[in-house]
């Protein structure tokens, strides 16, 4: 495994809830990590790691090939690869979204 795969296996194992982004939750530096970041703030997770892609090339890089997506923003709860910021709204709008914070130990989110 390579040192960056080492670093984002860590980072997502190590957190319930991880969400590589452009930017940050305050200041998302695009649309669709906008999104990703207002979807887990209105399911009330307050509690969340993020990355910034963008102050890290190996990292926005690698991260494309340790989930096999070739965008960003890529949501992981509970270790598990979730998706995008679509994939994020369809899970919202389900439920499914709510229902996989909660078995990843996250507090019961908002619905």
């Amino acid at each position: 495994m390579t040192d960056v795969n080492s670093r984002i296996e860590q980072l997502v194992t190590g957190n319930k809830v991880v969400l590589f982004m452009k930017g940050t939750p305050l200041f998302p530096q695009c649309g669709f990590s906008s999104t990703a970041v207002a979807i887990l703030e209105r399911l009330g997770v307050e509690d969340f790691a993020h990355v910034d892609v963008l102050a890290d090339p190996e990292i926005r890089q690698g991260v494309k090939v340790y989930s096999d997506w070739p965008t960003v923003p890529q949501l992981y709860v509970g270790g598990e690869f979730v998706g995008g910021s679509d994939i994020m709204m369809e899970m919202y709008q389900s439920g499914e979204l709510a229902d996989a914070l909660v078995a990843a130990g996250v507090p019961a989110p908002a619905r």
